[in-house]
C-alpha cells in the first residue's frame, strides 16, 4: 500500500468528508511520508482547526501500519481510487468513495448488475415479488446488488444465494459491526460466495446518515435499479435519486393502489421515471438477454400436487380457496401442501396462505 493510500485509510477512520479527502489527495504524492502529510500545511488549509487538532492528536504511524496489516490479514481488501481493481462504474461519479473495504470476489465488480431495493417491511406481495425477481435475475448471470438491511435487501440477497447466484452487499457500517446484527451470518455467506463492501473501516458503527450515503454506491455499481415495493417516504427514494443522477436504468413493480408500501413504485411508473416491469423477463428483455432454460422442478408431482401448483402459479392462495377449487379432501390437501413445502416448491405464509417458492 502506498503512502497516499495509507493517508486515505487514516482519514476514513476519522470520518473526513469525501470532498476534503479528494482535495487533500490532490496535494500529495508518494514522495512524502504519511506523517509528513498529516503534519503538513495542506492539512491546515483544507481541514477545520478542530479536524486538524483531532487527526494530529490521534495520529500514530506505528498504529496505522498495524491497523492496515490487521485489516489485510483478516481477508479484507482495501481498494482506493488509485487501485487497479477500483470499480470502473464508480470512478467518474460525483462524490465517489475514495476508499472501499471489500471481502470476497472482486470480479463481480466487472459483471452486469441489477440493484434490488425497497421497503424494510414488505407485504406478502412484496416478499413474493422480490424473491421471484431476484432468483430469475441471478439465474441469468446478473449480479444482484443490495444493502443487507431488513426487508427487500435481505430477501434479495437470500433468494440470489438460494439459486447459486452472485450478490454484492454494500453496508453502511464496518464489517465488525454489521447492521442489523441478525444478518451477521448472511454477511459471512455473502463474503464467501459473493462480495461484501463498505466505505467504512471494520470497527465503524452504523449511523443514521451512513445508509443514505451507502445508497449512492449501490446505485453506482449497478446497470439498473429495481424497486419492488416502497413507500414515498422510504429511504429507497435516495437510491432512486442517485440512479436518475447517474443515468442508471430504473425499474419499478406496480402494486396495490391502496397500499402505502406501493406508493413510490406506482408514482415512479405514473410519472415515467421508471420502466414498469411485471415479470423478471421484462428486465431480461430490456437488456436483450434470453432467459436460460432450466430443468422442470415440478416433473415428479402427482395429480393433486400439480393441481395445487397450477393454482398457485396465479399468485398466493389460502387453504380454503385451494380446498374449494381442487376438491381434494382436507387431510390429503394438508399432506400435499406439507410435502410441497418440504421439497421447497411452495412456502407457507401467514393466515394459512401459500405461494410458490
Amino acid at each position: 500500500m502506498t503512502e497516499k493510500e495509507k493517508l486515505l485509510v487514516f482519514m476514513s477512520m476519522y470520518e473526513v468528508s469525501n470532498k476534503k479527502q479528494e482535495t487533500l489527495s490532490d496535494f500529495f504524492d508518494d514522495s512524502k511520508a504519511v506523517d509528513d502529510m498529516v503534519f503538513g500545511k495542506e492539512f491546515e488549509e483544507v481541514l477545520s482547526a478542530e479536524e486538524v487538532k483531532k487527526l494530529r492528536a490521534g495520529f500514530d504511524l506505528q498504529a496505522l501500519n498495524s491497523s492496515v496489516e490487521n485489516i489485510q490479514r483478516s481477508g479484507i481488501k482495501i481498494l482506493t481510487i488509485f487501485s487497479e481493481e477500483y470499480p470502473q462504474k464508480l470512478i467518474d461519479l460525483p462524490d465517489r468513495p475514495l476508499i472501499l473495504y471489500c471481502k470476497g470476489n472482486l470480479n463481480l465488480l466487472k459483471m452486469r448488475g441489477i440493484a434490488m431495493v425497497g421497503t424494510r417491511m414488505p407485504t406478502n406481495y412484496g416478499k413474493i415479488i422480490t424473491e421471484k425477481f431476484a432468483k430469475t435475475i441471478a439465474e441469468n448471470n446478473f449480479v444482484v446488488v443490495s444493502g443487507l438491511c431488513y426487508g427487500v435487501d435481505t430477501i434479495s440477497h437470500k433468494a440470489t444465494l438460494s439459486v447459486g447466484g452472485k450478490t454484492i452487499a454494500v453496508v453502511g457500517s464496518g464489517f465488525n459491526n454489521i447492521y442489523p446484527a441478525t444478518n451477521n451470518a448472511l454477511a459471512d455467506e455473502i463474503a464467501e460466495k459473493g462480495l461484501l463492501m463498505s466505505e467504512y473501516p471494520p470497527s465503524f458503527q452504523a449511523k443514521k446518515y451512513t445508509f443514505p450515503r451507502r445508497n449512492r454506491i449501490i446505485a453506482g455499481l449497478s446497470d439498473g435499479v429495481l424497486i419492488t415495493e416502497a413507500g414515498l417516504k422510504s429511504g429507497t427514494v435516495h437510491t432512486k435519486e442517485y440512479a436518475l443522477e447517474y443515468g442508471r436504468d430504473l425499474f419499478a413493480v406496480p402494486g396495490n393502489i391502496n397500499s402505502g408500501k406501493s406508493e413510490l413504485t406506482n408514482h415512479m411508473i405514473k410519472t415515467a421515471q421508471a420502466e414498469c416491469v411485471t415479470s423478471p423477463e421484462d428486465i431480461l428483455n430490456y437488456y436483450g438477454v434470453e432467459k436460460q432454460a432450466k430443468a422442470n422442478k415440478y416433473i415428479s408431482l402427482n395429480m393433486e400436487e400439480q393441481m395445487i401448483v397450477n393454482l398457485l402459479d396465479d399468485g398466493e392462495k389460502d387453504f380454503d380457496f385451494l380446498s374449494q377449487k381442487t376438491k381434494i379432501p382436507t387431510n390429503i390437501l394438508s399432506s400435499c401442501l406439507t410435502t410441497l413445502e418440504i421439497r421447497g416448491l411452495i412456502k407457507k405464509l401467514p393466515a394459512q396462505t401459500y405461494a410458490l417458492s
